[in-house]
């Protein structure tokens, strides 16, 4: 796979500072220079492939990470009308779960291990046989317990050093894909609470005082020394190197502001700090979004805490699942397949989502969508769920089938709703809506429908996660207040939810949710170690 690029450029800005903000995510970089009101001087996109990897493996080459995310910064500098004193400063974010060995230099040792790798998971699940205490003891001082299915950095630290013990030993520190980069960009190898939360060996507890817990660190078997030292939260890492400076045109006393996670940007620049306001974002994968008041969670309800961008605050982090990622399967490989019986690939497939979903009727004539394609998350934890088309008729068409999967992964999020809501410890008022998805109008009105009460789409949803980051680090500079989000990341429009809608949406969440109790038993028949074993030759004598 090649890698694709965009640019998009707007005239100069009224604000006299900048933030060079890197978005990261699974699919590439989207960069962003973000000026101290909020607006956008220039952006650009790369795209970086993961490779399938034998054995429950994902990867990318971390060299190309590097490559896409300098190619992409020095394509949004050339092409924004700024002065390039104006750019104050670098802060990254980017997609987490995800582990990089890295020198002392900060070069990588081998490929980025992506958070769908689950290669680790024998590791982590070892830990729990030989160690009765480690569930409550994860609980108890970081939030999160190591992920059955191996997705954590803890299970990608543990294979590398069991499966690649050449790199384990060659290795300095395991860093997240956002402090690769800033390693990159200043030669300092370092992590703060947000971005070693995903090792779950941190004492997260007191947001004053976030380490590495000794009892974590010695259950898990891991070398201390190989872990990134901590920097507080909103710290600046360094300024960048002479030879990235010249590279990119800048001071090289441009400061790097510490990182942070997508999901930690993107509940910042979604405002979800503000009381009553919670956040729902539709990317690759679907998030509940809300800022707590403390370290707690639901763990019958898989939502946990981790600390926030914002230093001294806490989030709730409340996975909800495969949401954009779904909608790109059915349109890659149904819509527009290019496969053993034709090549109907095109240029834009998806410039015909938005009027196709808006023509089909609300609750696409009772058709269901079941969206738990690689098991289900929350609110409950079963591997073993799969995705479905249910009430399949002779009315049933590709363009009715396309609403019902954005109608899914909206039922998807109202049945973890309620939930996030009682950790947070407070009902939603309204809810911001960003990500891929609010980029639609018409999944903006569907999901107000769905949730029954106000949504507000975020404006130029596609790049909350780096205003959201540069909105940190404008804050952490003392440039900005939080009062000053709405002006920031400012709303697109305010949808209503429709009483009509609202009652049919109500009547066929419930049909949603029996779906997934009925079909339970047949998704355990089917997706079992047992059930997928050969069956005996048919015609063997009896």
């Amino acid at each position: 796979m090649g890698r694709a690029w965009h640019t998009r450029r707007t005239p100069l800005m009224t604000a006299t500072r900048y933030m060079l903000a890197i978005d990261l995510g699974t699919s590439g970089p989207k960069v962003a220079l973000v000026g101290e009101d909020g607006r956008l001087a220039a952006r650009a996109v790369r795209r970086v492939p993961t490779q399938v990897v034998p054995g429950g493996g994902a990867e990318q080459d971390a060299a190309e990470i590097w490559r896409a995310v300098l190619d992409a910064s020095s394509q949004t500098l050339a092409q924004a009308d700024v002065p390039r004193d104006a750019v104050i400063g670098v802060v990254c974010d980017s997609h987490y779960f995800s582990l990089i060995p890295v020198d002392a230099d900060g070069n990588a040792l081998m490929n980025c291990i992506v958070w769908m790798d689950q290669r680790g998971a024998p590791y982590t699940m070892a830990i729990y046989g030989r160690e009765p205490d480690s569930l409550g003891r994860w609980i108890e001082v970081h939030g999160l317990p190591a992920i059955p299915s191996g997705i954590d950095s803890l299970a990608h630290l543990l294979f590398v050093k069991h499966e690649r013990p050449e790199v384990y030993e060659r290795t300095h520190a395991f860093v997240e894909p956002m402090d690769f980069v800033n390693a990159q960009l200043t030669g300092v190898v370092a992590a703060n609470a947000c971005t070693a939360y995903p090792l779950l060996l941190t004492d997260n507890r007191r947001l004053d005082d976030v380490h590495y817990d000794d009892a974590l660190v010695r259950m898990t078997g891991v070398d201390r020394t190989k872990l990134p030292p901590l920097l507080p939260i909103g710290e600046s890492i360094g300024t960048l190197r002479t030879e990235v400076a010249a590279e990119l045109g800048l001071s090289p006393t441009t400061r790097v502001f510490a990182g942070m996670n997508d999901t930690q940007a993107v509940a910042v620049g979604a405002g979800t700090f503000q009381p009553g306001q919670g956040g729902i974002n539709i990317g690759t994968t679907t998030q509940i979004l809300a800022h707590i008041d403390g370290m707690r969670g639901d763990l019958e309800n898989s939502i946990l805490s981790m600390p926030s961008a914002l230093a001294g605050r806490y989030m709730a982090l409340a996975e909800n699942g495969l949401g954009g990622k779904l909608l790109e399967h059915f349109v890659e490989n149904v819509v527009y397949p290019k496969d053993a019986f034709a090549d109907h690939s095109t240029e834009d497939a998806y410039a015909r989502i938005e009027p196709v979903v808006a023509a089909e009727p609300v609750g696409s004539g009772g058709l269901l969508f079941l969206p738990w394609f690689t098991g289900l998350q929350t609110p409950i934890i079963d591997p073993n769920a799969r995705g479905a088309f249910l009430n399949v008729s002779l009315s049933t068409t590709r363009t009715r089938m396309m609403r019902a999967i954005v109608e899914g992964i909206s039922f998807n999020m109202r049945w973890l709703l309620p939930a996030v809501e009682a950790v947070s410890g407070h009902p939603f008022d309204e809810l911001r809506f960003s990500g891929g998805g609010a980029m639609s109008d018409e999944w903006s009105q569907i999901m107000a429908d769905v949730m029954a009460r106000p949504v507000l789409q975020v404006d130029d949803a596609r790049y909350l996660n780096a205003k959201g980051a540069a909105f940190a680090a404008f804050t952490h500079a003392g440039l900005t207040g939080l009062d000053q989000i709405d002006r920031f990341c400012p709303i697109k429009r305010r949808y209503e939810p429709r009483a009509q809608s609202r009652d049919v949406y109500a009547r066929l969440f419930a049909q949603f949710v029996a779906a997934y109790e009925q079909n339970r038993p047949i998704f355990a028949a089917l997706n079992t170690d047992a059930a997928l074993a050969a069956p005996p030759d048919a015609g063997e004598d009896q």
